[in-house]
Parts: structure tokens; C-alpha cells; sequence
């Protein structure tokens, strides 16, 4: 895979140091900032790789492992996937996303451990109540959760994309209940609850003290004002939506890939960054996601991309009902026990060995014949660089290595 011209580290190298001036940031932004521009430089150290049919030799520097860094999930997601492959039941999934509006982005932006968990937390039991009535399936149901928190734009857009399969568990557990083909569940159904939820959790969060109102917030501390704040938020129409079904598990496995492991933007999308601007390419849903380019500078580009560093601990993906961690091994189980009766299903909706991702070998670039192997390993260089190049962490990776190679 070829090297996209422009990475989200060359803008931190570039500008970072000006953000830091004009921008407030917290300690885990700067921690992301730092990981971004150092991620698989001689700063990180690394390893030789070489060929041995051909002794060809090259240097491959370590990864920053950071959640935030869109070099690094590729790995990540390719093991996470594997490990969710083997919980994938030979049914049809559905997509549900749960959205917060508008009017409490600003509020959340200044709570964000607190409102991402309530965003978690009443989204996971709307889906769990509205499923368990009898008018509607009258299951126990299963799904993953996955908490994305932008827009095309980089703009803050916080929800939820649930994956669900078709049906669940009988209450007494002794069948599995199918869902219809073509629908799952009343989405008017779940964005009333989902909205009666979310507010009673946000009230009992202001009576408990424990929302902060920074800025330009501050009159929203007022009871009058959070009043008239939650009577406008129970008057907007709360976006709920359902996708089309996956055709089975290995669609969910592709849906996983592009959606588990993402960060806010690319470094593909990436168009030039150059005299203090960023210019990158985004879809215009609006539009029907026409793609369009937008030009921000570079200060304001990382501004809004560092909106999207999640506190630290924060799990940004959940399991619920039957897939919960707990029991997760236990009642997935009894789930293809229940279902093996069905022969068409696993007849149209297989899981091939081959849709499973994962990392192969690296192969030499210059005989294409023999997998690398690690030959040297090289240390980090960190704590030996020069003050300048330690800040500034702007050279090539081939020059910042001749650097600390010789102090």
C-alpha cells in the first residue's frame, strides 16, 4: 500500500506548536498530538527487516499504538475482527444508530465521560426494552456498539452504530425467536424511549452536581435555564434510524472493518497542507454524499480533530445482552445450538475462512519472492535527541534515526 502524501502528523509537525498557543488542551490531546507525529519514526526505535533470498535490508519503525492514530488500526482491527468472528451467528444483522442532538452537543463536548456513557447506557436499553416486548419480538437480543463522534466535516456529531442480529433468545431460552427480513424494530418505538431515556439520565445528572458548564455554558447552570434546555430537547424529533440487513456474517465482518477501528479522518482523505491550510475531501450527505473538498487552517483543522480524543479509559466499543462479556461464550453457544434446526441459514449466510482478515507476512519489495524476517532490532531514540528535534520532531525518519544514531 502505497504512503498517502499528506498524514494528520505532518500537520501536528507543522502547526502543532502554534495550536498549543492558541488552544487550551487537555492531557490526553497532548499525549495524542505527541503520538501522532512520532508514530513510526527512529523516535519510537524500530527493527531491520531482512530478505533471505536476496539480503535485501530495510528499516520499519515502530507504531504509536494509539487509538486515535489512523496508521495504527489496521492491525488492531484485523485481531479484534478475528476474535469477533468466531461470535457471529449464521443470521441476518441490522445497523441501528442512536444520535444526540444538536442542542446537547455543546453540553457534551464539556461532559464527555458522562454523556458518552449516557449515550451508551440508554441506547443499550432501549434496544434491550423495545426487543423484549411481546408486541414486538419478545426476544432476548444480542448486539455490539461501537461510539463514533463526528461529522465528514470533523464537526461534532456524537452516536452510536449498533450491530444486531435478526432475532434472540425465547425468555425461557429454549428457542430462538427469528426477526422478520425486512425490519427489525418500530424506529418511532425506540427514538421516543431512547429520548425519555437519555433525559431522565441527563436530569438526574444535573441534580447530582455532576455536569460541569464551562464558558459559554454558564447560564445553563441555572435550574430555569436547564429546565427550558430539557423542554427543548423532549420537543426535537431525536434521529433513530435502521439500515437495510447485512446478508449475514461475513457483510458484518466488512461492516466491522470500516467501522470499528475509525478514527475522525483519514490520512487518505488528506488533499495538501501547505501556507497554514489543510485541505481534505469529505461526502455531503446532505447532497447525496457528493464528495466535496473543504480548506480549513491548519490550527482550526486540529482543533476540531482533537475534539474527537476520547478520555482516557473510555471504551468506545460494547457488547450488550447475550453478547455481554459475561456471558458472552455461554449463551452465543446456545444460540447455534438453537439454530442449527435452520439448514437454510447457514446454507446462505456461511462464514468463509478467507472473509476473516488478517496481517500476512511482509513480502521483499525487491525479489517478491521471500517473507522479511527481523534481523537487528533498533531502540528508541526518545530520550536522546537534541531539545530542537525532541520539539520540533520534524525531520524525515531516515534523518531523525542519523541523529540519534550518533549522540
Amino acid at each position: 500500500m502505497m504512503r498517502p502524501r499528506w498524514e494528520i502528523a505532518d500537520v501536528v509537525r507543522q502547526y502543532g506548536a502554534e495550536y498549543l498557543k492558541r488552544y487550551t488542551t487537555s492531557v490526553a490531546q497532548r499525549r495524542v498530538m505527541r503520538a501522532l507525529q512520532n508514530c513510526r519514526t527512529a523516535v519510537l526505535g524500530g527493527h531491520v527487516e531482512t530478505c533471505r533470498s536476496c539480503d535485501h535490508r530495510q528499516i520499519s519503525y515502530n507504531s504509536c499504538r494509539n487509538r486515535h492514530c489512523p496508521k495504527c488500526q489496521g492491525s488492531a482491527c484485523a485481531q479484534w475482527m478475528q476474535q469477533r468472528a468466531t461470535e457471529l451467528l449464521p443470521v441476518p444483522y441490522f445497523h441501528v444508530v442512536f444520535t444526540i442532538p444538536n442542542l446537547l452537543v455543546d453540553l457534551t463536548l464539556a461532559n464527555p465521560r458522562l454523556m458518552y456513557g449516557m449515550l451508551f447506557r440508554a441506547a443499550s436499553q432501549t434496544l434491550l426494552e423495545v426487543a423484549a416486548d411481546p408486541r414486538h419480538l419478545g426476544a432476548e437480543i444480542g448486539f455490539l456498539a461501537v461510539l463514533h463522534t463526528w461529522g465528514q466535516t470533523l464537526m461534532p456529531h456524537p452516536h452510536l452504530h449498533c450491530v444486531v442480529p435478526s432475532g434472540g433468545l425465547a425468555p425461557d431460552r429454549t428457542r430462538w425467536i427469528a426477526g422478520r427480513a425486512d425490519f427489525f424494530l418500530p424506529v418511532r418505538v425506540l427514538s421516543r424511549l431512547f429520548r425519555g431515556k437519555f433525559l431522565d439520565l441527563l436530569r438526574q445528572a444535573y441534580v447530582a452536581g455532576k455536569l460541569e458548564f464551562p464558558g459559554r455554558l454558564a447560564s445553563t447552570a441555572d435550574p430555569a435555564d436547564f429546565k427550558r434546555l430539557l423542554n427543548r430537547s423532549v420537543r426535537t424529533e431525536w434521529v433513530v434510524y435502521a439500515r437495510p440487513p447485512f446478508g449475514g456474517p461475513e457483510s458484518v465482518l466488512k461492516y466491522l472493518a470500516r467501522y470499528t477501528h475509525r478514527v475522525a479522518i483519514s490520512n487518505s482523505r488528506l488533499l495538501n497542507v501547505a501556507d497554514g491550510q489543510v485541505t481534505f475531501r469529505y461526502k455531503d450527505y446532505a447532497q447525496g454524499s457528493r464528495k466535496r473538498t473543504m480548506t480549513l487552517a491548519a490550527t482550526e483543522f486540529l482543533r476540531r480533530f482533537l475534539q474527537h480524543v476520547l478520555p482516557d479509559g473510555l471504551m468506545r466499543i460494547r457488547h450488550y445482552g447475550f453478547l455481554a462479556n459475561r456471558f458472552r461464550a455461554e449463551k452465543t453457544a446456545l444460540c447455534r445450538e438453537l439454530l442449527e434446526g435452520s439448514a437454510s441459514l447457514h446454507e446462505n449466510h456461511s462464514l468463509e475462512e478467507s472473509s476473516i482478515p488478517g496481517e500476512s507476512p511482509a513480502i521483499c519489495p525487491s525479489c517478491g519472492q521471500a517473507a522479511l524476517h527481523r534481523s537487528q532490532e533498533l531502540p528508541s531514540c526518545w530520550e536522546r535527541l537534541p531539545a530542537p528535534i525532541a520539539v520540533r520532531a520534524s525531520l524525515p525518519a531516515s534523518e531523525l534515526w542519523e541523529v540519534c544514531d550518533t549522540s
